[in-house]
């Protein structure tokens, strides 16, 4: 890296410029000319480019493309910078001032830039689709408000575990040389929204299956306390199995050498096995038992909402409830047989 730093200071601009594609109606209008040559030098004298800037004209298809080594090289972001007065600068104050000229700019760092900008732009909308889709969903399968509200939090919890083990090991180096990512000091640019759809889908998946039998147990006559253990226990084994699963497979996608497979895997498994021990085996049931008969409420004003739940009919629950005592019952008279 350090060797390739001084090549691109000696030799700015690396060995891939900026293209800017020039169409016009004729290539060769003397208009043009004026404006290709304009626009020549002050990419230059704007600092953007410290040249040399090279156009190389195919009059047949009235296209010249026009090579721009730019100011900063592999450093993206001032790269990004020399590209953005380009943009915003160099082409409307020369080549934007001619009649039926097009002058897009593309290239590896515009390329970079665009696909970064687009991802930064969809962030948002695509963090509040994804949760208030899942709230509403958990509102109304579950028929409570507590319930939607603390499956929102505890994901959110486990995709945020992801994002602080991945900065610490491929931005800050913290036991970077356990995965072999010695030295990268940045993150794959389209890694962090992947994580988050991915992540937590997988989370609500665990967290709906436990507090599914946990509603179930607490329909069945148990109290909050004791529905929380029944539920807690018997979806430990299925949820022990498969984030063993998920997290040696993950796990093999970090042992690759591509740096955007490697955290990827790093990123998963470890998220994976947070969320299956701390968040659903700790943090889950603490949180549904200090919240005790709350976590059931649902304000009046929002029974009206559709009923998603896929609760058992009373009969059959009553009839489970009968079942259970009596067979409490006739544990207790062998004991006392």
């Amino acid at each position: 890296v350090q060797t390739y730093n001084r090549v691109n200071e000696a030799f700015p601009g690396g060995s891939d410029p900026a293209e800017v594609v020039v169409k016009a109606d004729d290539i060769n209008a003397p208009e043009v000319r004026a404006a290709l040559a304009d626009f020549r030098e002050r990419a230059v004298s704007s600092g953007a480019s410290r040249g040399p800037v090279d156009v190389t004209m195919h009059d047949e298809q009235n296209v010249a493309l026009v090579y721009v080594p730019l100011v900063g090289g592999s450093d993206q972001d001032e790269a990004g910078e020399s590209l953005d007065k380009l943009r915003d600068e160099v082409r409307p104050a020369t080549l934007g001032k001619v009649d039926g000229v097009e002058a897009p700019i593309t290239g590896q760092v515009a390329g970079s830039k665009d696909f970064n900008d687009q991802l930064v732009g969809s962030v948002l909308p695509v963090f509040a689709f994804v949760v208030v889709f899942a709230f509403l969903l958990m509102l109304l399968s579950f028929r409570s408000l507590t319930v939607a509200l603390t499956s929102i939090v505890l994901n959110l919890l486990s995709v945020g575990a992801a994002y602080g083990i991945l900065v610490a090991v491929f931005q800050h180096g913290w036991g970077a040389s356990l995965v072999g990512a010695e030295g990268v000091g940045a993150i794959i640019t389209w890694l962090p929204l992947f994580l988050f759809v991915i992540l937590f889908g997988l989370s609500m998946d665990y967290h709906v299956f436990v507090v599914s039998r946990i509603r179930e147990a607490r329909l069945r006559g148990r109290n909050t306390a004791d529905a929380i253990r029944h539920g807690v226990v018997t979806t430990a084994g299925v949820v022990t199995s498969a984030a063993v699963i998920m997290v040696a497979v993950f796990a093999i996608f970090g042992t690759l050498s591509m740096q955007s497979m490697k955290q990827m895997g790093v990123g998963l498994a470890a998220a994976v096995l947070i969320d299956a021990t701390i968040i659903r085996g700790v943090l889950l049931p603490a949180v549904m038992s200090l919240l005790g008969e709350r976590n059931w409420y649902l304000p009046k004003w929002l029974h009206r909402l559709p009923d998603l739940t896929h609760d058992e009919a009373p009969e059959a629950i009553a009839t489970t409830v009968r079942d259970d005592e009596g067979e409490r019952g006739e544990r207790g008279e062998r004991v006392g047989v």
